[in-house]
Formats: C-alpha cells, structure tokens, sequence
C-alpha cells in the first residue's frame, strides 16, 4: 500500500511538472541572441549595453507583437546552432536568407536588402570587381561560416583566406597579408561610424556583388512566433519604421529597406 501511494505521488508530480512546461512554452518572453561586433547594426555601446540598427528594430518587433524580449550577444559561429538547439528562441545578427540555411530554420519576412562588397587598401589602383580578383590570382580574406567565405570558395583563381572576424581580415589587408577583403557591404560601417583611423586606409570599390536579404532566424516548429514576427515586421515596413531606423543609423548604400511584394490586381 505504501509503495502504491508513493507511485500515485510521483504521478501527479510529475503531471504537475509537465503542466509548469506547458505554461512555461507558452510564456510570451522570448531570448533573441546577435552577434554585438558591427557597427551600426549590432555592437555594445560605451554603456556597456547592446545597441544598433538590429537591436532598435528587434526590439521594436517585440512591442508590435506583444512580446518580451530578453536581447544576448552570442559569436557568429553559435547563432544558428543555438537556436536549432533550444539555446535561445531567434537571432538577428545580418543572416543572409538562403535556401539551404531554409532546410533546417525559418526565416522572418526581409528586413533588409544587401549584399557583398570588395573591400581593399586606399592606395590600390585596378582592383574593383570579381574580374579583377580572379586575374591577379589575389589572397581574398572573409569571415569563415559566412556567405561571403562560401560565395569565395565557388569563385576559381581566387585565394580566400577565412577568419574568425570580419575586423581580423581587415586588419590583415592593412598590413598586406591579404590584397582584398570580400563581406557584407555594411561591414565597412563599423569603421565609418566607429574607427577612422581605419576607414581612412581602406574603401569599398565596385558594385554591390550579389542580392542577399537579412531575416530573422526562429525554429521551424515554432509557428506562432513566426507568425507575430512576420506580422509585427509587416507594419513596422509598412507604416515607414524600419525606413527611420535605416536613416537614424546611416546605412546608405550598404543596405536598403526591401519593398514588400504587393498581390497581383485582378
């Protein structure tokens, strides 16, 4: 009898534990990681507290949805890996939408359009396109696990040299390590905005080399978040609020607020 009572217990415990994780998937507070190391979109302030042009329209997101938001810095290397992983519910951090990245995550609607740029020294004359590069059989660096180091690898005659840090392989080219670096246009805003004394020795040349778009990264399973994301970025496109942050962060010619696909007319 005492054994029976004590596995009816250890029943309802644990009835009532999994009641506690119902409630606690259905909490409207959601972590969202970024990767705080680029100028103006996603970095930490002299306040020691996270800021930009991602963390303002995250955070703008969370209050046209209803939701609460609790905002982390986290390295480029573990922010789509910890989301799949349970880690954390989205990131935002400039993540290019791409078909095979679509496998395995869902993407918001786009809030930014971009796209690669070729980045050299100040004094260098006859390098401004992917032509260029090929012919010269250049060292190319970029930041390894980004679109800018897997569009390199596709590229013959090309010599890409990966980083951990978009910043280190700038660094090398100003001392002549690498001859060009190839990565998100807005890249080079870090510098613009943040270190002169290495904007003044390098420049973006060319045009932008491809057409990506920015979303917000979330589970696949996790449909209605996906939802109140989608319908939260909708208006915030629509009523000119993503325009005004594009504005107040400067982003120029980097990045453009995409148009929203309007349904055919009958």
């Amino acid at each position: 009898m005492y054994i029976l009572k004590k596995l009816i217990l250890l029943f309802l415990l644990g009835a009532a534990l999994a009641g506690c994780g119902e409630d606690a998937n259905r909490s409207s507070k959601i972590v969202v990681a970024t990767d705080a190391t680029l100028v103006p979109m996603s970095f930490i302030n002299d306040r020691n507290q996270l800021d930009g042009f991602e963390i303002d329209l995250m955070r703008a997101v969370a209050q046209e949805a209803g939701l609460e938001i609790a905002m982390i810095n986290v390295e480029w290397a573990g922010l789509l890996g910890g989301v799949l992983t349970h880690k954390f519910n989205a990131a935002i951090s400039s993540i290019t939408i791409l078909a095979e990245r679509q496998k395995k995550m869902a993407f918001s609607i786009p809030y930014l359009k971009s796209g690669l740029s070729i980045v050299v020294k100040k004094n260098t004359q006859g390098v401004s396109t992917l032509e260029d590069l090929q012919s010269k059989n250049l060292k190319v660096g970029a930041q390894r696990g980004t679109t800018a180091y897997f569009f390199l690898q596709e590229i013959p005659g090309l010599r890409p040299i990966g980083y951990d840090l978009y910043g280190h392989a700038v660094l090398d080219l100003i001392k002549g390590e690498v001859d060009a670096v190839v990565g998100e246009s807005t890249g080079t805003l870090y510098y613009k905005n943040n270190d002169n004394a290495i904007f003044e020795k390098i420049k973006m040349v060319g045009e932008i080399l491809t057409d990506e778009h920015y979303g917000i990264v979330m589970r696949q399973q996790d449909t209605q978040l996906i939802e109140a994301v989608n319908r939260a970025l909708k208006t915030l496109l629509e009523n000119g609020t993503v325009a005004k942050l594009h504005d107040h962060w400067d982003l120029g010619r980097t990045a453009v607020v995409p148009t929203l696909r309007q349904p055919d007319q009958p």
